[in-house]
């Protein structure tokens, strides 16, 4: 038996989190996927898991065997997809991050599209509203929203992103004016708190320095659907992404305030770790993700 497929099965089964889990995965028995991890373990002379009827979890060795053994399988899968590229089509599995705002959005669509063009890749997209690590947890890649900063991986721009500052007319009217950013100290506004800054607004000025305004209100939420909500109910000033925000901006029910204060220095980007090996599957889905947008705007 060789040493690769030890790796791959000992591999399946700490992403799996169980030998069981990986078997239902993996499609092969549960005692053939113990076998191959023992015998790992032989050759290794080290104990790789430790795993009783209850508990599953990862020695020391195998936290450095498993983090240094996933790059090198996934450098040999990609390898084998970029000298399948032109010859099949695309097959695999991709892992992928996004944010729940992105998936719960119109946007979010663009990954369903992808699934729906490309039926042999299977799509892993785990949705939360953190900057995940993508080496040490094994994604593929990630979608972000953000103003990018260098972080050492490759990143590839999808399609400009804002945010807006939104109010009903009927607050406008009750506590404006509202002219300036600044205008905002003491008065209702609701938090998104998937904010890095929180109470703390951020600006622009007209010269280009930052500023921010520390601001409270009735409402603390981490999501911009229920941000919209609140504002549409005349709760608050709310920073809503573009994406959400631009259909009731367009209609009236909102109003969009500071548009000269706002940072529009931002993107949405698909960011994967740099590899010798791109996998075909995941230029291929930047690449749609990228027309994709390209027709959304």
């Amino acid at each position: 038996m060789d040493t690769l497929t030890r790796m791959r099965a000992f591999i399946d089964v700490v992403e799996a989190e169980g030998f069981s889990a990986a078997a239902r995965r993996t499609g092969r028995s549960k005692a053939l996927l113990s076998k191959y991890v023992r015998e790992l373990e032989d050759d290794l002379g080290a104990l790789l898991l430790n795993r009783t009827t209850r508990q599953f979890s990862l020695t020391e060795a195998g936290h450095t065997y498993y983090r240094t053994a996933a790059d090198i399988l996934k450098e040999i899968d990609n390898l084998a997809d970029l000298v399948r590229e032109n010859n099949a089509d695309l097959k695999g599995r991709l892992r992928i991050s996004a944010p729940r705002t992105f998936m719960d959005a119109e946007i979010g669509q663009s990954l369903i599209d992808f699934a729906k063009a490309h039926p042999e890749v299977s799509l892993e997209i785990v949705a939360e509203d953190r900057f995940v690590d993508l080496i040490e947890e094994n994604f593929d890649l990630a979608i972000r929203i953000t103003r990018l900063e260098d972080s050492g991986m490759i990143a590839r721009k999808l399609s400009d992103f804002r945010v807006y500052a939104c109010a009903t007319t009927d607050y406008v009217a009750r506590y404006g004016p509202l002219n300036h950013p600044q205008d905002l100290a003491g008065k209702p506004v609701i938090i998104d708190t998937n904010a890095r800054s929180h109470n703390h607004l951020r600006f622009r000025s007209t010269d280009g320095s930052s500023f921010s305004v520390s601001v409270s209100g009735p409402i603390e939420v981490n999501s911009p659907q229920a941000t919209l909500r609140a504002a549409r109910a005349g709760l608050g000033v709310a920073l809503i992404p573009d994406f959400i925000a631009k259909p009731v901006i367009e209609s009236g029910e909102l109003v969009n305030l500071f548009d000269e204060y706002i940072d529009k220095d931002r993107g949405i980007y698909a960011v994967y770790p740099h590899r010798r090996y791109l996998p075909a599957k995941v230029r291929s889905f930047v690449d749609f993700l990228s027309n994709w947008f390209r027709k959304y705007a």
